[in-house]
C-alpha cells in the first residue's frame, strides 16, 4: 500500500512540469505576478538590509504551491529562525516545474541576493521526466560550483524517486546527491519529504504538495541541517 502511495506520487508530481520553469531575472510585470502568486521573490533584498539571507532555492516544494504565503516552508523557517534567535532573512527563490536546468539559468539572480547560505531542492522534476541523470548530476554539480566560487554556503536537499521508475535509475538518483554532498563536502539533507512524502494527513489533494502541517515537518528536518551552520556564517560582501 506504500508503494501504490509513492507510486501515485510520482505520477502527480511528474505533472508539474506543466507549470514551466523560467528564472526571475528580466521578467515582464506579466511573468513576475505569475512568479509571486507561486510564492516566488523577484526582488532582491532592499538596500540596508543588515540580516545574512537564507535563499531558498528549488521548484513548487520550495515555492508552497497551494498553500497560503505564510505555510511554505521557506516562510516557517524564516518564524524558526526568529523564534530561536537566529537573525536571518530567508528568501523564497522557488519556481513551480523547476529543472536543475532552469535552476542553472536562475544562479546569477541566486546570487544577486548575496545569500550566506542556499538551501539547493532541486532534482525532482528531471528525475519524474526520466531525464539523464548524468545531466543533471552535472547541472547540480554546476550550480553547487557557482555558488561555492561566490562563498556561499551550500545545503544540498535529497530526493527519492518512486519505484516504478525502475531499480537502477531510482538507485543513482538517489546516490548523485550524496555523491555530489560528499565531493563537496556540503551538508545533506538525505529526504527533503522525509515523514512527509505519502502520508495522506500531510499533502494536500493532490498527494503531491504539503500542507502547511506538511511544511512543518519539512522545516523541523531542514533546520536540523542548517542550525549547526548558521553561527559561522558572515554576510557576503558585495562586488567590489
Amino acid at each position: 500500500m506504500k508503494h501504490r502511495a509513492i507510486f501515485t506520487l510520482g505520477l502527480l508530481l511528474g505533472m508539474a512540469h506543466l507549470f514551466g520553469s523560467f528564472g526571475t531575472q528580466g521578467l515582464s510585470t506579466h511573468q513576475r505576478v505569475w512568479a509571486s502568486s507561486r510564492g516566488v521573490e523577484t526582488e532582491t533584498a532592499p538596500h540596508g538590509e543588515d540580516r545574512p539571507r537564507i535563499v531558498a532555492f528549488g521548484n513548487s516544494l520550495t515555492a508552497g504551491l497551494g498553500v497560503p504565503r505564510g505555510q511554505t516552508y521557506p516562510a516557517l523557517l524564516q518564524q524558526r529562525l526568529e523564534a530561536t534567535g537566529h537573525k536571518y532573512r530567508v528568501i523564497n527563490a522557488g519556481v513551480s516545474g523547476d529543472t536543475t536546468a532552469g535552476g542553472l539559468r536562475r544562479v546569477p539572480w541566486i546570487l544577486k541576493n548575496l545569500p550566506a547560505i542556499v538551501i539547493l531542492e532541486l532534482g525532482a522534476n528531471d528525475g519524474l521526466r526520466g531525464l539523464s541523470l548524468d545531466q543533471t548530476k552535472a547541472n547540480l554539480e554546476e550550480i553547487i560550483r557557482r555558488l561555492r566560487e561566490a562563498r556561499v554556503t551550500v545545503v544540498l536537499a535529497g530526493m527519492k524517486l518512486p519505484p516504478n521508475y525502475g531499480a537502477e535509475y531510482t538507485k543513482r538518483f538517489e546516490a548523485l546527491y550524496v555523491d555530489l554532498a560528499r565531493r563537496y563536502n556540503l551538508a545533506l539533507i538525505p529526504f527533503f519529504l522525509d515523514g512527509v512524502a505519502a502520508d495522506p494527513a500531510l499533502n494536500q489533494p493532490d498527494g503531491i504538495h504539503p500542507t502547511g502541517e506538511g511544511y512543518r515537518r519539512i522545516v523541523d528536518t531542514v533546520f536540523t541541517t542548517i542550525e549547526p551552520l548558521l553561527s559561522k556564517q558572515r554576510r557576503p560582501q558585495g562586488p567590489s
